[in-house]
């Protein structure tokens, strides 16, 4: 899995598709340079636009009103085309949220392929079918590219079912699949490489703790190269709390909400899943940044939800000691874990039993992409900024299965 054996100037165009947006590169997956890469936002709204960087200059193209994923994929074709990129171009890697327990590895989408993922997205509906709308565009606008499917949830197919069942009925995992799957797994994964070449170990010998931390927020345990367990589950909403996520709660809440409340299933959905985690506590915003600023000028429910985010993040963390036992680093990495200073020290500065600590100068410098060790030298594990590159791996992956054609 994402292994790297390539010719020089491998290029190919990286799509996620989420429910309301397209982010895309074109990537040389041989060094992971991004040729062009862009985002177009608020699909089938009132005012869908692409925004794109190529050769260090920005663009914005607006769409017309109402335009979603296919309109997008016609445009980017455009812009691709304009640029005299698309005869590089040797394959379509997609970032696929939920493979189940079909995939435990990147593939060539074909229709069992595309069956397959559709069963999945039962799982995870919001991103499954985005995923599959990106798909469908892509395979109509690139008819002569190998079109490869990269899942957030192969790289946690190791864990075992110690972890990853529920205490549920046995049945409803053999018959329905629930279990625990993990997401953001090319982000782990990729960080995780790249922090042993860092330190100067080899994987398989590396235990690893990585906080992918963004609005979206995972914890994975990583043993000797492998993910062992993760903090997401059947759904990315299990686990820490994140931008407007709740993260774990009491499952019994479903029944308070619908007989003393009134709720309704998809009002519970959207309680849980847009306007809890940082923003329902904070009543501000679920950008960390805007919180941090409103808890230096003395906000109460901005200090608030940052100490339950810190405080639960450190209760992760510290819980993976259990099937780790060993821990040479823990990771930070996503746009949270990437540039909050703060975030860290305060994780960290909980986390002292497990012999961590925080050189203050070097974490106010690992931040804008920048990578480091941001503990002591006298530090028993080490704490590491790790800025992560999903759609490197993502490009990797179709390029490596594309060369086999």
């Amino acid at each position: 899995m994402y292994a790297n054996n390539l010719p020089k100037s491998q290029h190919v165009l990286v799509l996620n598709c989420g429910s309301s947006s397209l982010k895309f590169a074109i990537i040389d997956a041989n060094t992971g340079h991004e040729i062009i890469s862009g985002l177009a936002e608020r699909l089938g709204a009132t005012t869908p636009s692409i925004k794109y960087k190529f050769n260090g200059a920005k663009t914005v193209i607006n769409l017309v009103a109402g335009q979603a994923h296919a309109e997008a994929i016609d445009t980017l074709v455009s812009l691709i085309k304009d640029h005299s990129l698309d005869e590089q171009l040797i394959a379509v890697g997609h970032r696929v949220v939920h493979g189940g327990e079909h995939f435990t590895q990147s593939v060539l989408i074909d229709e069992k392929v595309i069956a397959g993922i559709t069963q999945a997205a039962t799982l995870a509906p919001l991103h499954g079918h985005a995923n599959l709308l990106g798909i469908a565009s892509a395979q109509a606008s690139f008819e002569g590219l190998p079109q490869i499917a990269v899942f957030d949830t192969a790289f946690h197919q190791t864990m075992n079912e110690v972890a990853y069942l529920y205490a549920l009925p046995y049945k409803l995992y053999t018959e329905f699949g629930v279990r625990r799957y993990g997401f953001h797994g090319t982000s782990h994964f990729y960080v995780a490489g790249q922090t042993a070449k860092l330190l100067n170990q080899p994987i398989e010998q590396s235990n690893f703790i990585s906080a992918h931390l963004g609005n979206g927020c995972s914890v994975c345990a990583i043993k000797n190269g492998k993910s062992v367990d993760t903090s997401m589950g059947l759904t990315p909403l299990e686990g820490l709390m994140m931008g407007t996520r709740s993260g774990d709660i009491d499952p019994g809440l479903f029944n308070f909400l619908t007989t003393q409340l009134d709720y309704t299933a998809q009002q519970i959905d959207n309680l849980l899943n847009q306007k809890s985690g940082l923003l329902g506590i904070s009543e501000l915003s679920n950008d960390c940044r805007t919180i941090e600023e409103a808890a230096v000028a003395g906000n109460k429910k901005a200090i608030l939800a940052l100490d339950m985010f810190c405080y639960r993040l450190s209760k992760q963390i510290a819980a993976y000691m259990v099937p780790l036992q060993r821990l040479d680093a823990i990771i930070f990495t996503g746009g949270i874990g990437e540039n909050s200073d703060t975030i860290r020290e305060k994780v960290i500065s909980q986390l002292a039993f497990l012999g961590l600590d925080c050189d203050q100068q070097a974490n106010l410098n690992a931040r804008f992409g920048q990578e480091g060790i941001i503990s002591s030298s006298q530090a028993r594990s080490k704490a590491v900024v790790m800025p992560t590159n999903e759609e490197w791996v993502i490009a990797l992956d179709a390029a490596n299965i594309a060369k086999e054609l």
